[in-house]
């Protein structure tokens, strides 16, 4: 089994955001454009700020050098990984619309049974549900899902996220949720470099061959959305990883907060994106819960990472280990490049509310898998929005 649904690597250039290969950087059709143009926020020198400076000459990191394809030197010792290390200045035009579109899905030597074999399952394996697309258009009819995309060492990647609600600064979020290994490599690597979300992404729907003759006010409607600061757990960055972090998958969430890589008029995410979700630390027991909803965008096939897809099943119960939480599972044929989508389920006031994340399932997809969001989500929560409260 494919244990982790990894991101997707694209072998050519991906759209304004997007897609991974199995081998990494292959070649394009297309020159890509790895230097940053001149301008951070619409104009003149790259403007960065003096706490991203301090961290970077912290780590002996040049910022010229790192403008100039630095970022791309993933030695171990510049490589950051401890929580509160992160750094991401933004790279104007770094993901350029010829940088989607020819998204494919990674190599992975994983057979069927991998985790299983090993892991104790609490419920029998759920019976396969089909993925659905979600209608169209996606920043009016499911607002605030989109796409992830980062750099890793292997490559450009892509996952899926969401906007979550912020209580410190109600109906104006730039807090997204998504996987922990959507964002930092686990116990061997750090974090992942150039992320940035794109709500809505491809909002008229449709194929990968479609989108190079879509406007790009269609492929990026809601603008391109650099973190400027990520947490993720603990056990994640102590023992996570692709098929070995698998039995840290409980522990496979992460949270975001981002900024604009173009003026918004001081607009934030959630006003651009046209909604966010609350995220819900205390779901009730899984019996309790009548069905839930994954949804996010697959780039493996029979997916190509153009549409958005979702799932909906009532969730049994996965233990990876006794000692670990308990993890819900749904019959979901959703494939990599879905990984750190949201999962819904209905609160007492029928809003759908973020109670998981797509994390792992079985190649060929039939169930996936996501973590029970408890006091160790709801921690790096509770702190990323007390930081950034009065900013």
């Amino acid at each position: 089994m494919r244990s982790i649904r990894r991101p997707v690597l694209a072998a050519a250039a991906l759209t304004a955001v997007v897609a991974l290969t199995a081998t990494g950087c292959g070649p394009s059709d297309e020159p890509t454009n790895d230097k940053p143009s001149n301008s951070a926020q619409g104009g003149g020198e790259i403007k960065i700020p003096k706490d991203i400076q301090d961290k970077l000459k912290e780590h002996g990191i040049d910022l010229d050098k790192w403008k100039n394809g630095e970022w791309k030197n993933w030695d171990k010792d510049k490589w950051l990984r401890e929580a509160g290390e992160f750094i991401n200045p933004i790279i104007k035009d770094f993901w350029n619309p010829d940088k989607i579109g020819k998204a494919k899905p990674p190599q992975d030597n994983t057979k069927p049974g991998d985790v299983s074999e090993d892991q104790g399952k609490t419920d029998p394996e759920p019976s396969a549900v089909p993925a659905k697309a979600v209608a169209t258009p996606y920043d009016e009819k499911a607002p605030g899902i989109g796409l992830l995309a980062f750099s890793t060492p292997e490559g450009d990647a892509r996952c899926s996220a969401t906007v979550v609600k912020d209580p410190a600064h109600p109906g104006k979020s730039n807090l997204v949720w998504t996987a922990a290994h959507c964002v930092h490599a686990g116990k061997n690597g750090g974090w992942y470099r150039n992320l940035i979300f794109v709500p809505s992404f491809n909002k008229t729907g449709g194929t990968a061959s479609e989108i190079k003759n879509k406007p790009f006010e269609e492929r990026v409607p809601k603008g391109k959305w650099w973190a400027d600061d990520l947490a993720t757990s603990k056990e994640w960055i102590q023992a996570g990883g692709a098929v070995p972090g698998v039995p840290m998958a409980p522990y496979d969430f992460a949270l975001m907060h981002v900024k604009p890589e173009a003026n918004t008029g001081g607009k934030s995410l959630e006003e651009i994106a046209g909604g966010a979700y609350e995220v819900n630390f205390n779901a009730p027991a899984m019996g309790k819960i009548p069905s839930l909803t994954a949804q996010g965008y697959p780039a493996e096939a029979p997916f190509d990472g153009a549409s958005q897809q979702q799932c909906t099943d009532k969730p049994t119960r996965l233990s990876m280990d006794a000692k670990k939480p308990t993890m819900y599972r749904i019959g979901c044929t959703m494939t990599a490049g879905s990984s750190g989508g949201p999962w819904f389920a209905k609160g007492p006031d029928g809003k759908l509310q973020v109670i998981s994340n797509m994390s792992m399932g079985p190649r060929p997809a039939k169930w996936a898998a996501g973590p029970h969001l408890g006091p160790e989500a709801k921690s790096i929560f509770t702190s990323m929005s007390q930081k950034w409260a009065n900013k």
